[in-house]
């Protein structure tokens, strides 16, 4: 199966592999009338469904006792993501889908759909478990300095120009580094402007810079300083910011 298909896209790959059975799919789309996604619910534990087909809303809280095999597919996007924090909640989503099947007596399997079987920290999760993966991860977070080992803030723009966006965050820059100057100490490094991982969205340009320090208070310091100086700034109403100190992602 190709790599990066919605779940529109496999369910109809699926009708015409497994013609004569029952497909159920559970994504935002098919339940979004009220009582659809019950419904959907209440076929797959009378055992009217064949296969179900889904987006990361099946890993969560449900029970479906006749489930044997459970395959996510695409699993490289949580491996080499811009966002250091996927490849944790890849894991997550893995231990939790796996969770799926085999929850009485019949046996569980899972399949991992990746171009990357030899990756070192899925391979540890796969054979050592959770646990050696976060003892992994963390080791690979300190060499890189990141959190837990610093603190981050993330300052977010979108503006219906991109050159706007790019300029505003540039400002912050200039006005970060006179706090620099005028205090006569680096209080954090600042990584970016660069655009967002979804770069434009609902017609909007959408660009992002990275405040990161090992201190957490010299992170805040600098902050207290500079927010004032922001709402300072001349925008018109097409420009949108916000600031997100301790992100859970970077998108």
């Amino acid at each position: 199966m190709p790599l990066g298909l919605g779940t529109e896209r496999v369910e109809n790959l699926l009708m015409t592999l497994f013609a004569d059975k029952t497909i159920v799919r559970l994504d935002r789309d098919s339940t979004k009338l009220k009582g659809s996604l019950e419904r959907y619910l209440s076929d797959i534990n009378d055992g009217k469904a064949d296969i179900i087909l889904g987006t990361q809303m099946l890993a969560k809280g449900h029970h479906f006792s006749q489930v044997t095999l459970v395959a996510m597919l695409d699993v490289d996007s949580g491996l080499f993501s811009v966002d250091f924090h996927a490849a944790e909640k890849l894991a997550q989503l893995i231990v939790q889908v796996s969770g799926r099947a085999g929850r009485e007596l019949k046996p569980g399997k899972v399949i991992l759909q990746t171009r990357q079987p030899e990756h070192p920290l899925l391979l540890t999760l796969i054979q050592r478990g959770y646990k050696a993966f976060a003892k992994t991860a963390l080791h690979e977070r300190k060499d890189a300095l990141l959190p837990p080992f610093s603190y981050h803030a993330l300052l977010r723009v979108q503006a219906s120009d991109a050159d706007l966006a790019k300029q505003f965050l540039n400002t912050v820059i200039n006005l970060a580094n006179e706090i620099h100057n005028r205090e006569a100490k680096h209080y954090s490094d600042i990584l970016g402007p660069v655009p967002a991982p979804m770069a434009r969205r609902a017609g909007m340009y959408r660009f992002q810079m990275l405040f990161q320090s090992q201190k957490r208070q010299n992170l805040h310091k600098l902050l207290d300083l500079l927010l004032p100086e922001i709402y300072k700034i001349n925008r018109n109403n097409s420009l949108f910011w916000s600031l997100d100190i301790d992100p859970v992602d970077l998108f």
